[in-house]
């Protein structure tokens, strides 16, 4: 092609156009009447051409992005869990290997066993926990004395009772004392457990005592019958629903009643009196129910001496040198019973408590 044919050829001749500059020139052609060359429909149709290319580029990179921001999330979704289950291993590892009671101290110490809140079987003052600590601690060789740190309004009399004969069993054997060191509150229950060590050491201002049964309950049978409603209960036994608290109570059963708590409440006098001996006063309130401060239960006998944990430890060690030998709480189990506890209050489940209480009232 000559030179001359090269000037002439727009398509290489005249400014570069862009495509908006491309539309309106094809616009002003219009407008103007003339019919668009057979080289402007070639130039159209490749900008077309090039344009779906374009969107074919965008579409593909897009997917490509979505799909990299996938792997990325199912990455970190599989590391999360990996974290989840390494730790949770770590947790059940270390629960295990603290109820094990390695790494003691080598020099003679105090062997803690914690009875803090309620005593309960479903609570951390179970009977089942604190027996395996106060026998984790009367095993090890370096505990000079077993101490039960108490902190607690009380709770059931079974577990109660489990307690107090652990506690008569280790200390019949003689081989190093058991204590009992009240803080806050030692009443009911909790100074049941406390009635069978060698010694009581309370706070002045601590509370004990409270040496009773108690069962408390409503009568709904008046506000249902105002409410109309009407209560179904189907029962084999005449007395299966006597502590229903939509139906009353006759009098032959509310004097049964009584007389289990009168039972239950011997039974409490009997073990508090065997724990004790002649170490209590001969004051007809002790076993009245009465709770009183530290200062006042050291003048009836209920406990020896005044005094704190870190007290006790000086006084026979020379220094405050203590460890404690409660079970760890396995998380996973304490979550479980969580959460068994709220799905059946949802549920509107009896939880199957006694019903009698060793309770400050």
């Amino acid at each position: 092609m000559s030179d001359d044919d090269k000037r002439d050829d727009r398509w290489t001749s005249g400014p570069e156009l862009t495509p908006e500059q491309a539309r309106r020139e094809r616009e002003a052609q219009r407008a103007d009447g003339a019919p668009p060359s057979a080289e402007d429909a070639e130039t159209l149709r490749e900008r077309q051409r090039l344009a779906q290319l374009e969107m074919m580029d965008r579409w593909i990179g897009g997917v490509l992005v979505e799909q990299r921001r996938s792997r990325r999330w199912k990455l970190f979704f599989r590391f999360f869990f990996l974290l989840l289950i390494l730790a949770s291993l770590s947790i059940s590892l270390y629960a295990i290997l603290g109820t094990t009671g390695s790494g003691a101290p080598a020099r003679p110490h105090l062997g803690v066993i914690e009875v803090k809140g309620v005593i309960d079987s479903d609570s951390p003052a179970s009977a089942e926990r604190i027996i395996e600590g106060l026998e984790r601690a009367w095993r090890a060789d370096e505990a000079a004395a077993v101490v039960l740190h108490i902190d607690s309004p009380g709770g059931s009399p079974v577990q109660s009772q489990r307690i107090f004969e652990a506690v008569m069993r280790l200390r019949e054997s003689g081989d190093k004392p058991v204590l009992a060191v009240i803080e806050d509150i030692g009443a009911s229950g909790a100074y049941y457990v406390a009635a069978a060590a060698d010694e009581i050491i309370a706070a002045p201002a601590s509370l004990v005592g409270s040496i009773g049964v108690i069962h408390a309950g409503f009568g709904f049978e008046e506000a249902i019958g105002r409410l109309g409603v009407e209560r179904r209960v189907f029962t084999a036994g005449d007395n299966k629903a006597f502590l229903d608290p939509f139906s009353d109570i006759a009098p032959a059963q509310r004097e049964f009643w009584q007389e289990v708590l009168s039972t239950t409440h011997r039974q409490f006098i009997d073990d508090v009196r065997e724990g004790r001996g002649d170490r209590l006063a001969d004051d007809e309130r002790l076993f009245s129910g009465l709770i009183w401060s530290g200062e006042q239960a050291l003048e009836l006998g209920l406990v020896d001496r005044l005094d704190s944990l870190d007290g006790v430890a000086r006084a026979r060690l020379g220094e405050a040198r203590l460890r404690d030998y409660t079970p760890r709480l396995d998380p996973f189990e304490r979550i479980s019973r969580q959460f068994g506890r709220v799905a059946m209050e949802w549920l509107g489940l009896p939880r199957g408590e006694s019903p009698l209480r060793y309770q400050v009232h």
